[in-house]
């Protein structure tokens, strides 16, 4: 369960464990900007009683992103959100493929046969690592490149319960199935404090989530 701290995440971590799963939380501490998501990840998952595994892996060494380099994280006082029209300076270049990999190779080992992702195609940042396309590569890729997938052992299956679904139709799932969103953050650019700064691409996906779903947002706001 790739859980970094967010609303989809959590949302995904809730939809493993209402399917009876037992899922082991994989974070990343990968030098990105917003490191108090690590915080939220840690709060989330021991409030789902799962085990966490923390990577250190230093993505600031290549930069290319405003999440890992000295570049301005983009913000909007607009009503108009982002989408999949052109790919932001705050994609983080091969993240999904660098996070599945370490997934990939932990459920081998654990012998978990699904790897959870929630990934969006529709109120999403345009990013390419989040489309279908790359999940269903990735698919195909990590039946090839595992030993249990070679000898026919298992064929990790890659999971996608979000790809479909609006922002509001994942808080509103999110809520039925008990998720804290307060314990979340999706801020590219919080304060010291933790503070989402509103005004980014994901707080303003957030907050139109929280707004079309007819449903309080309980973020905490700068």
């Amino acid at each position: 369960m790739l859980l970094s701290g967010g609303l989809d995440s959590a949302t995904c971590l809730a939809v493993a464990q209402a399917e009876g799963l037992a899922p082991i939380a994989l974070s990343f501490d990968y030098g990105q900007r917003h490191d108090v998501e690590l915080e939220a990840a840690g709060r989330i998952a021991r409030r789902a009683g799962v085990e966490h595994v923390v990577c250190r892996i230093d993505l600031r060494a290549f930069g290319g992103s405003a999440l890992t380099d000295d570049v301005e994280v983009p913000k909007s006082d607009g009503d108009v959100v982002p989408g999949p029209a052109e790919i932001p300076v705050t994609y983080v270049p091969a993240r999904n493929t660098i996070f599945l990999s370490f997934a990939l190779a932990l459920a081998e080992v654990r012998g978990a046969e699904q790897i959870f992702i929630g990934v969006n195609a529709v109120d999403y940042s345009g990013y390419p690592d989040c489309r279908p396309e790359f999940v269903d590569a990735f698919q195909t890729m990590a039946r090839l490149a595992t030993k249990v997938g070679v000898e026919g052992v298992c064929a990790v299956v890659i999971r996608t319960p979000l790809i479909e679904l609006s922002k509001a139709e994942i808080v509103t799932l999110g809520t039925r199935l008990g998720v804290d969103h307060a314990s979340t953050i999706s801020c590219y650019d919080p304060d010291d404090q933790g503070r989402a700064c509103g005004r980014c691409d994901a707080c303003r996906l957030r907050a139109r989530g929280f707004a079309d779903a007819g449903i309080a947002d309980p973020t905490t706001y700068q």
